[in-house]
């Protein structure tokens, strides 16, 4: 089966990428210019003579993530053609071994692009925020949870919240459904959860929220570290520190241990476990856990089901979050650049042509209010109970 969805991924890899060129030789002179750029790694997967590396049944999983996403935009672009769009797709794969990222952004200049959509590091995002801030054109990044260094650049969209956005959201979550009880936030050492706890100190201290404890705990640690802090009364607010999924699930199974001996507590986490299926399992049936992310996508909407049902019938597979914030995207903004044409740099907030999820675009602002970059701000919060998970309004 998985060799079959493999072939079917590059199957229709190819097919809608010929059927976007027909597209494209019938529109008219000037369509809308929209730069996909994302890691396809080709020349990894493929020999000079189009020749794939890898045995027939099997393939690399760090090709997956930049493939997934070009099917989805793949599937945008197809719904936008059929609805007789003018829109052009540039795609560049910005890990090519023959040509620099720099140099392929180069050769654009003669046909300038309207948009530039990416998925990318840190350091490639650099290097496409510039150009996009040099040329006038708006970028807009789809996965990365932080700003890459970048600020004064009014040309940069980050659709992915950043850490400090989760973290002050996470906050004011907790403050605004549990403000009078115990919160513990326990962590492992390091660098980032040391960053981690300044958002929050700097946080509860502006807005005169109660401290909060902070419990370093060993890698291996059990019940008896965590025992002294709970409570068989009340519930105590834990917080996961940290991003690491492993020390998640960790403090998870012990609190839930807990919560069976008749101790009160309530956990909460970041992003990254929107990665985490083992929480539907029995074993932390009674523990509430809780978590944020930018990305719901119920997925009971008219067009997810349509790509739902087109990657049943076509890959024998579900389409994967990447592809369907690949869709999203180019949806999204093509048809922005479509209807704002010039002006498409000043419509970067715009709430229209949202399908999946809202967005809140907003400027984050540096010292003297210039405008260093726009965010989404919109965050979702999860709920694991007793093996289910709920959207909590």
């Amino acid at each position: 089966m998985k060799g079959i969805r493999i072939c079917g991924m590059l199957f229709l890899t190819s097919l809608l990428f010929v059927q976007l060129l027909t597209a494209q030789n019938n529109l008219p002179k000037t369509p809308a210019r929209i730069g996909l750029l994302l890691p396809l790694l080709l020349d990894s997967a493929f020999d000079q003579k189009n020749n794939f590396k890898f045995p027939p049944k099997s393939f690399p999983k760090y090709l997956i993530p930049g493939l997934e996403f070009y099917e989805g935009a793949l599937l945008a672009m197809d719904t936008l053609n059929k609805n007789k769009a003018s829109v052009q797709l540039i795609v560049i794969d910005t890990r090519a071994t023959h040509q620099s990222l720099q140099s392929q952004l180069d050769k654009l200049d003669k046909n300038p692009l309207d948009l530039i959509l990416t998925h990318c590091n840190a350091a490639e995002l650099r290097i496409i925020a510039t150009y996009g801030l040099k040329k006038n054109i708006p970028v807009i990044n789809v996965n990365l949870p932080n700003d890459a260094g970048i600020t004064q650049n009014p040309f940069l969209v980050l659709l992915n919240s950043t850490l400090r956005t989760q973290c002050l959201a996470l906050a004011d979550h907790i403050q605004s459904k549990n403000a009078k009880q115990q919160v513990v936030v326990f962590r492992k050492k390091g660098g980032l959860e040391d960053r981690i706890r300044s958002y929050w100190d700097e946080n509860n201290q502006l807005k005169k929220v109660g401290k909060w404890t902070y419990v370093d705990l060993p890698d291996s640690f059990s019940v008896n570290h965590l025992i002294s802090k709970l409570d068989t009364s009340r519930t105590t607010i834990c917080i996961a520190g940290t991003l690491d999924e492993n020390f998640g699930k960790r403090l998870a199974t012990q609190l839930a241990t807990l919560t069976k001996q008749r101790y009160k507590a309530s956990l909460f986490g970041l992003p990254t476990w929107d990665d985490i299926k083992d929480f539907s399992k029995p074993e932390f049936r009674g523990l509430n856990i809780t978590y944020c992310t930018p990305h719901y996508n119920s997925r009971m909407d008219s067009v997810s089901q349509q790509v739902q049902r087109f990657f049943a019938a076509t890959l024998y597979a579900r389409p994967s979050d990447m592809a369907l914030r690949g869709y999203e995207a180019v949806w999204k903004f093509a048809n922005l650049v479509l209807k704002y044409k010039n002006n498409i740099a000043t419509q970067l907030s715009s709430k229209e042509f949202e399908i999946f999820r809202e967005l809140h675009i907003q400027p984050v602002l540096g010292n003297e209010k210039q405008v260093h970059y726009f965010e989404n701000k919109k965050l979702y919060f999860l709920k694991w109970q007793d093996g289910i998970l709920k959207l909590i309004p």
